[in-house]
């Protein structure tokens, strides 16, 4: 059974062993050592992550950030910014749809009122991921398919 939980800084070398594995089958390009994960996200500058465990196995994760108008992909200021990471073995099993249900409490919860994923253009994966949890393109980049999600919408629609 899966289960979701806040991610802490005892994670860490989990959340490296889930990012090794996507780096090794391609799904990956960003470095995830200790350094980076602590930094973005088991200790460091984002609001939220969840991760989706099975037993002690870490499946998937998901982390929300709200940009300081800096983000390298030119998320606006005061949006969040989602990343989403699930074990390549893992992957069709809902685990994506289970950690954003706990994201968007979180979302709320912080006052987010539009979260940004900024998903590399020939990732089809990560980008038919975000349309199926209700992102929506407003722009792109060479490198970037942005998606936004707006959850006054989102929370008008029921």
């Amino acid at each position: 059974m899966v289960q979701i939980r806040l991610a802490t800084p005892n994670d860490t070398q989990s959340v490296v062993t889930l990012l090794d594995a996507l780096i090794a089958a391609e799904k990956r390009t960003i470095p995830g050592d200790e350094a980076y994960v602590e930094a973005h996200y088991t200790g460091g500058t984002s609001l939220i992550t969840h991760l989706a465990l099975e037993g002690e196995n870490v499946l998937g994760l998901q982390v929300l950030s709200r940009s300081d108008g800096n983000s390298p992909y030119g998320t606006p200021e005061g949006w969040g910014a989602i990343g989403t990471h699930v074990h390549p073995e893992a992957g069709g099993k809902g685990i994506g749809r289970l950690l954003f249900a706990e994201t968007l409490v979180a979302a709320r919860a912080a006052g987010l009122t539009t979260i940004e994923a900024a998903i590399g253009i020939h990732n089809v994966e990560g980008q038919a991921y975000y349309e199926a949890m209700g992102f929506r393109t407003w722009r792109t980049t060479s490198e970037r398919n942005c998606k936004r999600f707006d959850l006054i919408r989102a929370a008008l629609r029921g």
